[in-house]
């Protein structure tokens, strides 16, 4: 679970990095689109190599106020996601007045998506990192 844990980090700096770095925008779109990819593959990953029945049904963590924080925060990532590929698409189409709404919206990103890590860090299970 820590090599997850290393990924998700290492993918978290990148994309600060990006953020930084937005002005070179063959590397910021790319570095983006990367990790919006990857963020919607990591659940499909755990599903296939965690044993989350359980977890979330045996052992109850289904009732858990941290599963359904953590689940929640992620929903709240995805639809942070989906408005900033359309805000990004109108930039690519020469509407720059969209920027401002494109940089809080990142900002906001930045901000979620360090809290579902935070939060995934508190739900790793101690026997898995054994």
């Amino acid at each position: 679970m820590a090599e997850s844990m290393l990924f998700v980090l290492a993918t978290y700096a990148l994309m600060l990095a990006a953020f930084y770095w937005a002005k070179h925008r063959f590397f910021h779109i790319g570095v983006m689109v990367s990790v919006m990819v990857i963020d919607l593959g990591f659940p499909i990953w755990l599903v296939f190599n965690r044993d989350w029945y359980k977890r979330l049904i045996e052992q109850e963590e289904i009732l858990s106020f941290m599963i359904w924080m953590h689940f929640m925060l992620v929903l709240a990532l995805y639809a942070l996601y989906v408005m900033q590929i359309l805000t990004a698409r109108k930039m690519l189409k020469g509407e720059m007045a969209v920027r401002p709404d494109h940089r809080t919206q990142g900002i906001g990103v930045l901000i979620v998506r360090g809290l579902v890590i935070a939060s995934a860090a508190m739900l790793i299970d101690p026997s898995d990192a054994a």
